[in-house]
């Protein structure tokens, strides 16, 4: 199987400019990148503290708003959340605008999950810190609930409906696909039980090796064959085309590649250069 390329950040940064970020996309697509990536947070700390990820400044725009707008911009590059923080989100709502982006995309979207990790985020929004894990699966079932049944309901702990509708559904049948994030073994796990793939981010080779060795042992615990999981990771710098091969010999099946340009210039060089030194030679 050949070794997929994704770009990451393209809702961050300097393709928080929308001008950017469709140029940045369609250059993406063109160069044989399979898909586009969006990072989230709603909020970051004021002043900053570990382990908030960014600066206050940071802009971040909505996943969803801004794979809408890519959407109209490229043709065929798939789009992915990596990832939406699923315990921050109302999942009726959520699942409202998820399918919608598919029927905007033609059928594009994978959904990545996380439950996140930043307790100031969960404070602004107003919703608890505890039991993310739970509440992330529970409205996952949900979510599932509103793309696929005929008539929609679920009653659970923490979210309950009936009697309803939501239209349009997903392009993608049953649903887009799901893939979980995180280097927990809970994530592993959900990742195994629940989803298509997984996601780590920001990983050099041992740490990848780790992670890949808890999907495996979660695989085999839930009752899967670790073949059918697709692992993408996001390496910790840069790469060139012998450490790609290395992420590929641990049964990673996606580099979903993160360069930290100021600039549209730096961002388009470095989709050149990976288009000459990686995309179709693994």
């Amino acid at each position: 199987m050949a070794m997929k390329f994704g770009l990451f950040g393209i809702n961050l940064g300097p393709c928080a400019n929308p001008q950017i970020a469709a140029s940045v996309a369609k250059a993406a697509e063109v160069a044989g990148f399979g898909s586009l990536w969006t990072g989230e947070h709603v909020v970051l700390t004021d002043p900053q503290l570990p382990p908030s990820p960014a600066p206050p400044l940071t802009p971040f725009l909505d996943p969803a708003v801004a794979l809408g707008f890519l959407a109209a911009h490229t043709k065929s590059i798939r789009l992915g959340t990596g990832i939406i923080i699923l315990p921050q989100r109302n999942p009726v709502v959520l699942a409202k605008q998820l399918a919608s982006l598919d029927v905007l995309c033609a059928g594009r979207l994978i959904f990545g999950i996380g439950i996140g990790y930043l307790k100031p985020e969960f404070e602004a929004i107003g919703v608890p810190f505890d039991r993310k894990g739970p509440r992330a699966e529970e409205f996952l079932k949900a979510i599932i609930s509103l793309w696929t049944m005929d008539k929609p309901e679920f009653r659970g702990k923490f979210v309950s409906f009936g009697g309803i509708n939501a239209m349009p559904r997903p392009v993608q049948k049953p649903h887009p696909e799901i893939v979980f994030g995180g280097h927990t073994s809970e994530a592993f796990s959900r990742a195994a039980r629940l989803a298509k793939g997984w996601y780590g981010f920001a990983l050099d080779l041992e740490g990848a090796k780790k992670c890949v060795e808890g999907l495996r042992a979660a695989c085999n615990n839930a009752g899967r064959r670790f073949e059918e999981l697709e692992v993408s990771i996001t390496p910790r710098g840069p790469i060139d085309l012998a450490e790609a091969g290395r992420f590929a010999a641990l049964g990673v099946h996606r580099l979903i590649l993160f360069e930290r340009a100021a600039d549209q210039a730096g961002l388009m060089s470095f989709i050149a250069k990976a288009e000459r030194e990686l995309i179709g030679k693994l």
